[in-house]
Order: C-alpha cells, then structure tokens, then sequence
C-alpha cells in the first residue's frame, strides 16, 4: 500500500482523498481551516449548486476557460457520476430551473457531510487545522535506460510547523483566491510557482461589474428579470444572455453579470460595454406598436405620467432622463423620432464597463497553474512526478449552474484515482 497526501479539504480535494483511497492507497487529508468544505458551505448561498444535470454538449458549452483539457475529466467522471455517488452517499438531490442540482434540503451542510461520512468509511485520515508550508522533492532518474537526465520526484509536504510528512503521491487541491476568508489565499500557486510550473495570471471570475454610470446608485437594490444583457467590445459580442440582474451602488450583479464578468477578464484594457434589453419578448416592430398603443391611451398625460406599464417605478425617472424627451412634455407632441430613438434606447439601454468588483466578492478564480504543465488524463504533472493537481487551482473555469463544482468533482476524481492507481 502507498501512501498518497490531499492538500486541501475542498470540493476537489475530498474527491482526490476518496477515489485515491478507493485505490486501495492510505490518504492522509490536510486542510488549514477548522472544517472540511468552508468554502463549499456558502456555495449557492449556501444551498449547494453540486453539479448541472444538462447533457456533455451543454457541460462543454458553459467551460469558459481550456474547454479541451477537461475532455478527458468529464468523460471519466461526469455529473451523472457525482449525482449517483451523493444518492448513494445519503443525500438525495433535486434538479431545478436550468438543471441546477442542488440537496433536497437545500443545505450545503449535507453534501459536506455525505463526504465526511464516505471519507471516514474509507479510513482518510483527516488532519484540520494543518498548513503546508512547501512540497517537498528530489531530483532522480525513471530508470537506468532514462538519457534525458534527472527528472523531478515529488515526496511529500512540509508542514507550518516544521514536521515533514512523506507520501509517494501528493495531490494539490488548495483553490484560487477568491472568499479569501475560507482560506483561499494562493497557496497552491505558490507550491506550483516553486516546483517550476508556470502561471496564468489570476483574475476575479463570476464576479459583480463596476460601472462609468452615475444612475446604477439611484437604482441600487432593483433587480430586473427575463432581460437579455450582451457585452461587447467594439463590434465583437462577448457574451449575451437572458435572465435575471441587479443595480448596485457600484454597478451591476446578478447571475447575467456575473456570466459576464468571466468574459470581461479576458478583455484587458479595451473599451467594454453592456446593453439590457429591457424587453426581449418583444421584436422592434412589436415594441414600437406597444409604444404607439400606449402613446396613443396617454396622449394627453405628461410623458412622465405615461410610462407605468413599461417599467418599474424606480427606472423611469432614468429613462426618461436618458431618452433626452422633456418630462413635462405631452406626449402627444412627442416626435416619430423621439419614439424611435426611446424604443433604441428600451432594447439597448448601454452601461459602460470600468472593472469587477475584488477577488472577497468573485465566486471564481480564472488563471491559475497553467493546463500546458498538466497531462489532462491523469492531472499529474508533466514537470514533477507523483504530483498532481486539481480544482480551482488549475487554469480552468466555467459559468454559474453548478459547472464549476463539476470541474473540482471530475478533475479530483482523476487525480486520486491516477495518484493510486500509478501506486499499484
């Protein structure tokens, strides 16, 4: 039997401890914090998005970031895979609007708890409130035919406390650096960063956006459902979407902005903006009837007193601001122009983007260790042998749904079993 060594009590890295000790191996679990899965409790406000029920097709299509790293991950262990273990582990599960999964308790606490349970059964030994200061190796051959010199060899971890402990397989599982406050604080980049890998520059991802535009704040706490919201740079289209989004005192959230924001990163220094459709449902033409009918039934009402049934009373003062069309006018005396120009402004009311909000607010981390130092089949290293790493740690992000809980179960799952079954 060998022994294989999880930094992180995460998503991921309680994956890694089950499936490398479903092995056969003896897991040891490190994890700094007092609890396992802190930063799991909060996920889904607290509810638990544990995966998305769609088809492959529609895993792949919400991955933002090194869709074709993952091939490999979700086909070995897909959401179909973590929704049987959870039922089997005790915590049945229900499938909502969007195929969300979530606990039919609607308590993170659980799905923590179904792992604590599955890991103890397993014999992991779980040590909390256990840092990793480095990983430990040592430079070697393969074996005597091997020419290309000395190869890496990871053989365990120092711990904070000056105590080393050994194991043949380490599996990094350690997180980004977003809700810094469950103990997210990079330290998988830096093991990474010291073993020789390289780094793609870490962002805030599934984050909310800061606007140019006063108004936001006058609109701060009014949330606005089924409109579409598109972001563009120049003329390419970033990302569109229908839903569900919110003014804040800085700008925007809410789940359209936050899948926004993971294409915003990307976009460093160009000029980025946002368009809410106020009234997708409707097609320019339908709209401009809809104008003209409820023109036509307000005629002779102030433009101000005319606009109750298109909009909630807080966005009208800023819509008739931003329509340039004097309040007090009749609207009667409003113009075909100034009608044309509102019914512009209703489907493509713009907002200017000047960044997201920090990594305490992101859901995500993008960046990370980069995909090109990884086999995609084993997420072992291509540098270090017997180190392997999983997880938010890894370049690797998707959309909100339960996309991004999926990448921690499928990439942890390979790597405990890859890590165990290289021992056997």
């Amino acid at each position: 039997m060998g022994s294989v060594i999880v930094i992180g009590g995460g998503a991921a890295g309680m994956m890694a401890a089950l499936a490398a000790a479903d092995a056969g191996q003896k897991v040891t679990l490190l994890e700094k914090n007092e609890k396992l899965g802190k930063k799991l409790f909060i996920t889904g406000k607290g509810r638990c998005n544990v995966t998305n029920a769609g088809d492959m097709e529609t895993l792949f299509d919400n991955i933002c970031t090194n869709e074709k790293f993952l091939y490999s991950a979700l086909y070995q262990y897909d959401n179909r895979a973590v929704m049987e273990f959870l039922e089997k582990a005790g915590c049945p599960l229900k499938t909502e609007r969007g195929d969300r999964v979530f606990p039919v308790s609607d308590h993170s606490s659980d799905i923590i708890g179904a792992f604590h349970r599955e890991l103890k059964k397993r014999g992991v030994e779980i040590c909390l409130n256990t840092e990793v200061r480095e990983i430990l190796t040592e430079e070697g051959k393969e074996d005597a035919s091997q020419t290309a010199g000395p190869k890496l060899f990871c053989t365990g971890v120092r711990l904070s406390n000056g105590r080393i402990l050994h194991g043949d397989r380490v599996i990094v599982c350690t997180g980004g650096v977003s809700y810094p406050g469950t103990g997210s604080t990079g330290d998988g980049y830096r093991f990474a960063k010291e073993t020789g890998h390289k780094l793609v520059e870490t962002r805030p991802a599934l984050v909310p956006l800061e606007t140019a535009e006063s108004w936001c704040r006058d609109l701060m706490g009014l949330s606005l459902r089924n409109v579409s919201l598109r972001m563009t740079s120049g003329k390419r289209e970033l990302y569109s979407g229908f839903g569900e989004m919110l003014f804040t005192h800085f700008g925007v959230s809410g789940p359209l902005v936050l899948s926004a924001s993971s294409f915003y990163g990307k976009c460093k220094g160009e000029d980025v903006r946002l368009y809410i459709d106020l009234k997708p449902a409707l097609c320019e033409e339908q709209l401009d009837r809809r104008l003209l009918k409820d023109f036509e039934e307000s005629r002779n009402k102030q433009f101000k007193n005319a606009l109750g049934g298109l909009f909630p009373v807080r966005l009208i003062p800023v819509m008739i601001e931003l329509s340039g069309i004097h309040p007090d006018k009749k609207v009667n005396e409003v113009t075909k122009q100034e009608r044309k120009n509102f019914l512009q402004l209703i489907k493509n009311l713009p907002l200017t983007v000047t960044g997201t909000r920090s990594f305490a607010e992101a859901i995500i981390t993008q960046g990370g260790v980069s995909v090109k130092d990884i086999n995609p089949s084993t997420m072992e290293s291509k540098l270090v042998q017997g180190l392997y790493f999983a997880g938010e740690v890894l370049d690797l992000d998707a959309m909100t749904g339960g996309f991004n809980l999926q990448i921690a179960w499928s990439t942890g799952h390979v790597a405990g079993v890859s890590a165990g079954e290289n021992l056997q």
